[in-house]
């Protein structure tokens, strides 16, 4: 479903047809969805037009969608987002591919050279890959790091904390202590807060 008739829309969908599988206006930002197969040439086509002009890569983040109840633009378990702008024009485009366990979207970084660290920060932490920027260690987290802490299957805080020196220490939430300027029980300020 089409449903931003923009100049961006009308020259994508002259060009690449079913490719685009939809395109919505929220809020004042364009997103279009693309089939992540035509991925590399939809951006290539964006970036060299000349009435487009999307010469700015800014960002590219990635979503878990395993336990979400809502419609949704797309069907996979994970979507990235590509944040492109066109700094002759000031305008922005969002395009959204999917994409399930096991599958791969083809890197953008041949196309912008920006793209390659925030698609290793998704890999990393979502477990997405990105077909042409393989890593062979990770990127953010360390090399024995098990599992992708962004996943909603992750587990949540409650684990011990490695410092540097190697000593283990208490999650943040075990070390929760009240600051002067914290309110209860009737109290604010600098009075004495300790021993709560």
């Amino acid at each position: 479903m089409i449903a931003a008739e923009t100049v961006e829309v009308t020259k994508l969908t002259a060009k690449f047809g079913e490719a685009i599988l939809s395109a919505k206006d929220n809020r004042g930002d364009l997103y279009v969805c693309v089939n992540r197969d035509k991925l590399v040439e939809i951006v290539q086509f964006l970036k060299d037009d000349e009435d487009l002009a999307f010469d700015y890569f800014v960002e590219c983040v990635g979503a878990d969608y395993s336990r979400w109840e809502h419609p949704r633009d797309l069907d996979g378990r994970f979507e990235v987002i590509y944040n492109l702008m066109s700094t002759t024009r000031t305008t922005r485009i969002f395009l959204k591919v999917s994409v399930n366990d096991g599958q791969s979207i083809p890197t953008l970084k041949n196309v912008f050279m920006g793209a390659e660290y925030p698609e290793r920060e998704v890999n990393d932490l979502f477990g997405v890959h990105f077909a042409g920027n393989e890593q062979s260690t990770r990127f953010l987290l360390p090399d024995d790091w098990v599992g992708y802490p962004l996943r909603k299957e992750y587990p949540l805080g409650g684990e011990d904390v490695l410092f540097d020196g190697g000593d283990r220490g208490p999650a943040v939430e075990d070390l929760m202590v009240p600051h002067a300027g914290e309110s209860f029980e009737g109290k604010t300020g600098s009075h004495d807060v300790s021993g709560r």
